[in-house]
C-alpha cells in the first residue's frame, strides 16, 4: 500500500515569515509545528517540507546555507520524536533570481513538481495525504498534485478558502481522515 504524507510549506508554517530565513537566530518556530509533526509521525504519516526558497535565487543566501538551517530545524524535530522524512525545495526565480536562478520551474508553487517528486520517489499516494501551506500558491500546488486534503494556514484577509486554520493543532482532525 501506497504510503501517506503531511506536506509542509516551511516559511509560514514550520516557521514565521519574515522574509528569506537563512539563519538560526532569525527562525522562530511556529506555535503547535512540533505537536502536529509527531501526531502524524504517530499515525503513520511521513512529513515532507515542499517550500519555494526564492532567497537561494535571488542571491541573498546559497543553497548550503539552507541546508545547514535544515539539518538544525531537523534536529529540533528529531529531538522531538518527529523528523521530517524529506526536504524539496525550489530556488529559482522567473523574474527577481540571479544568474541560472533566473528561470521558470515546474518545481516552484503554484507549480506542482515538487509534490510529484515526492509522490514518486516516496511511494505517497495522495488521495490519502494533507497539505498545509499559508498561501493560495501552495493550495494549487497540491491540488495539480492530486493531494486530496489542502489547508490555508492563517487565510489572509479576504481569503475565502476552505477547508483554513487558524492554529495547527485544527490540522490533526484532517489527519484522522486521510
Amino acid at each position: 500500500m501506497r504510503r501517506r504524507a503531511l506536506f509542509l510549506d516551511r516559511d509560514g508554517v514550520i516557521n514565521e515569515d519574515t522574509a528569506y530565513v537563512c539563519r538560526q537566530e532569525h527562525f522562530t518556530f511556529i506555535d503547535g509545528i512540533f505537536d502536529l509533526v509527531t501526531s502524524a509521525k504517530a499515525r503513520g504519516f511521513l512529513v515532507v517540507v515542499v517550500t519555494n526558497q526564492a532567497g537561494i535565487g535571488r542571491g541573498y543566501y546559497t543553497e548550503e546555507d539552507f541546508h545547514s538551517l535544515m539539518r538544525w530545524v531537523n534536529g529540533h524535530f528529531e529531538a522531538r520524536g518527529g523528523a521530517l522524512d524529506k526536504i524539496y525545495f525550489c530556488p529559482s526565480h522567473p523574474e527577481h533570481g540571479v544568474g541560472a536562478y533566473q528561470r521558470e520551474s515546474p518545481f516552484r508553487k503554484p507549480a506542482p513538481g515538487m509534490l510529484r517528486a515526492a509522490i514518486r520517489e516516496l511511494d505517497i499516494d495522495p488521495s490519502r495525504s494533507v497539505l498545509i501551506g499559508d498561501k493560495m500558491t501552495d493550495i494549487e500546488a497540491g491540488r495539480a498534485a492530486g493531494v486530496a486534503t489542502n489547508l490555508l494556514f492563517r487565510p489572509e484577509a479576504g481569503e475565502s478558502y476552505q477547508p483554513a486554520i487558524s492554529h495547527l493543532g485544527e490540522a490533526e482532525a484532517y489527519l484522522g481522515e486521510a
